[in-house]
């Protein structure tokens, strides 16, 4: 008995060990994919080693353990299969759902966790009582706020949610959780605790609910990051209640890389957290450009192609447009074709370009980019006064000067890309719409600006023949 629950202890230290190993390694582009398989190893030992518990179990409980085990493994084989599927088919598209669906579900079990703690028969301490509460709090948030990102990521839900005194009101229902929470504290195995401590549970539910209904589409990155740190944030929690060392590091370390990320990204759009939480930005509510606006000037893809291989160096902002496209491979083939012509190519990254965190990132790590010609905005800004052509494509949002000059505008004070100071600039867009944040965008109207209009995919392939016509005549 006692060597096997060193053996389990043991197990989830090495756990524990390997998702810390893991993380750091998702730190880099470069090692990202081996830090992912280490914290899987990791995962897959300590559930693994949870098993080894049934052989420490008395006779009496030996039938019961039994009909728990075969739940358990069917639960693995179910949720498994399912996020193996999901994960193998899911397109680039819909990635930020699947992070948010997948964010809500590990805030989900923990909040499971909490419920067996709670209205369980087995009898826990106060201190533990009130750290399951919190747990299970975070969690149920978790869970429902994901489950509406997801929605609203996904096209289900088009508009923000938002009606007179809705602070009032989600505040009222944050503290009748609260005290709920409390009365099931107090009432833990007496008669009506139950009934407290499941109330509690969809007042916690419907927290997270309120919370995410009136948060519009532009802020959708900061929210999915901020869950991913609830979760984690659960998970430890609850990780502490089951006396599980692999939960409370892991939740610990993934709560504090995604509050930080989470922060990060906030400043991204200098913006305060709670500022994401409880203002208006982000609402679908068109705002036009100050001042009088010129018509946009277009160009062919191959006149563009043609001037930026004849540029000495080009810059290019992706934006969500490349991913609903999924044009990230025709892109680099281009890029390459540049290359080769000698043009000097660099990527540039806004921190919240895209649907989720590191969308760009993983875009074009999918298309083979080398990672040494990503830059992030604070690394690459400063380039584009000296750049020949700064090429956008399908973004809007991350490069609205109006950010820096319009004070009336809704992102003022947003750090953008400086993208309107290169010599040249081509866009890339299917037709002149408004961005996420539903604000006009005066760069397109510039001077030195022209719309190459267009799905990604059929642009950039006309650009890559022109280019390689150029080379076979030269």
């Amino acid at each position: 008995m006692i060597v096997l629950a060193y053996c389990v202890a043991l197990s989830g230290l090495i756990a524990s060990g390997l998702l810390v190993y893991g993380l750091k390694r998702m730190s880099s582009p470069v090692t990202a994919v081996s830090g992912i398989v280490t914290a899987g190893w990791g995962m897959l030992f300590v559930v693994a080693a949870s098993f080894l518990q049934i052989f420490g179990v008395s006779d009496a409980a030996r039938p019961h353990i039994v009909v728990n085990v075969f739940l358990a493994i069917l639960a693995l084989v179910i949720g498994g299969g399912w996020a193996g599927w999901k994960g193998r088919s899911v397109a680039m598209t819909a990635m930020p759902q699947m992070v948010a669906l997948f964010n809500g579900m590990g805030g989900g079990a923990a909040a499971a966790v909490s419920v067996i703690a709670l209205t369980g028969p087995t009898d826990t301490g106060i201190g533990q009582l009130l750290v399951t509460v919190a747990g299970g709090l975070i969690g149920s948030m978790s869970l429902s706020g994901s489950l509406i990102a997801w929605a609203k990521l996904d096209g289900r839900m088009n508009r923000p949610l938002r009606f007179g005194g809705q602070r009032i009101v989600n505040a009222v229902v944050f503290v009748l959780t609260l005290v709920l929470g409390v009365l099931a504290v107090a009432q833990y195995h007496q008669p009506g605790g139950g009934l407290m401590a499941l109330l509690f549970f969809a007042g916690a539910l419907l927290c997270g609910i309120c919370m995410t209904l009136p948060i519009g589409g532009a802020d959708m990155p900061v929210v999915i990051s901020l869950y991913n740190a609830f979760t984690g944030l659960a998970v430890g929690l609850e990780g502490y209640v089951m006396a599980e060392p692999a939960l409370m590091i892991a939740g610990m370390v993934v709560g504090s890389a995604g509050t930080l990320l989470t922060v990060m990204m906030a400043r991204g759009m200098n913006r305060s957290i709670s500022n994401v939480l409880f203002s208006n930005f982000g609402e679908v509510a068109a705002t036009a450009a100050a001042g009088p606006q010129k018509d946009a000037k277009s160009v062919s893809p191959g006149d563009a192609a043609t001037t930026m291989r004849y540029a000495s160096t080009v810059i290019i902002v992706p934006g969500y447009g490349l991913a609903v496209a999924q044009a990230q491979g025709k892109l680099y083939e281009f890029v390459k074709l540049l290359q080769a012509a000698g043009v000097d190519v660099k990527f540039a990254i806004h921190p919240v370009a895209g649907r989720m965190p590191g969308h760009m990132n993983v875009l074009l790590a999918e298309a083979g980019v080398p990672y040494d010609m990503i830059y992030d905005m604070e690394d690459i800004n400063d380039s584009f006064g000296d750049t020949d052509v700064a090429l956008i494509i399908g973004a809007n949002d991350v490069v609205n000067p109006s950010a820096r000059t319009d004070k009336s505008s809704p992102i003022y004070g947003m750090p953008i890309l400086n993208a309107d100071k290169a010599r040249q600039l081509f866009v890339i867009k299917r037709g002149m719409g408004m961005g996420y944040s539903a604000v006009q965008n005066p760069l397109f109207f510039q001077d030195n600006c022209a719309m190459v209009f267009g799905d990604a995919q059929a642009v950039l392939s006309k650009m890559v023949e022109t280019v390689k016509g150029l080379a076979t005549s030269s």
